[in-house]
């Protein structure tokens, strides 16, 4: 008997079109904490992030998003759809997102907390030092925060970006080169003090 996890994207997709309800579910315990962590960190709003991860599943589900298999990934395909969506969520905003604190608790605490084993005072500071990267991020310019997040942290290849983003590979390397150069200027203030 196979797995979900042995199943192919594609092949899941197949079921779920044919009705198989739990063909969906495992796509969407595969693809939605991704798709939510990129979203929060592009758009800030951990609220924004959760309506942007169910316009793409409820389109995967619906059909009025079409993936195609032969032109990639399902991953990179729905990485690019939510990234549409919060650009359409931006649109009215322009620039008014604000990130949670990491104190809030509301943005996807996915076990991305310092180590609680460590004490007290390395997770205070673990929890302040991502909100630092968070608040850099969002200063970012949105098309180098793309490039950043899906790097970065998703660990996507310069291919898959420049299929996400629709721009070319040299594109990537410049906006990843900028994006990064950018955080470390931003975030030059929470470099650890030597003793």
């Amino acid at each position: 008997m196979t797995t979900a996890t042995a199943i192919s994207d594609t092949e899941l997709l197949r079921q779920m079109r044919a009705g198989a309800a739990a063909a969906f579910e495992a796509l969407y315990l595969r693809h939605q904490g991704p798709l939510f962590r990129f979203a929060v960190l592009r758009c800030g709003s951990a609220a924004t992030a959760a309506d942007v991860v169910q316009e793409v599943f409820m389109g995967l589900l619906t059909g009025s998003v079409k993936f195609d298999p032969m032109r990639g990934l399902l991953q990179n395909f729905l990485f690019g759809v939510a990234r549409n969506l919060v650009m359409k969520h931006e649109q009215p905003h322009q620039r008014d997102a604000v990130l949670p604190d990491a104190g809030d608790g509301d943005a996807g605490d996915d076990g991305e907390r310092a180590d609680e084993a460590a004490g007290p005072l390395a997770c205070m500071l673990g929890n302040e030092q991502a909100g630092a990267v968070r608040r850099a991020l969002a200063l970012l310019p949105p098309h180098y925060r793309d490039v950043v997040i899906l790097y970065e942290m998703h660990d996507l290849s310069y291919l898959d970006i420049a299929a996400i983003c629709q721009i070319d590979i040299g594109t990537v390397r410049s906006r990843l080169s900028r994006g990064r150069a950018a955080l470390v200027k931003r975030l030059g203030a929470h470099r650890p003090a030597m003793i």
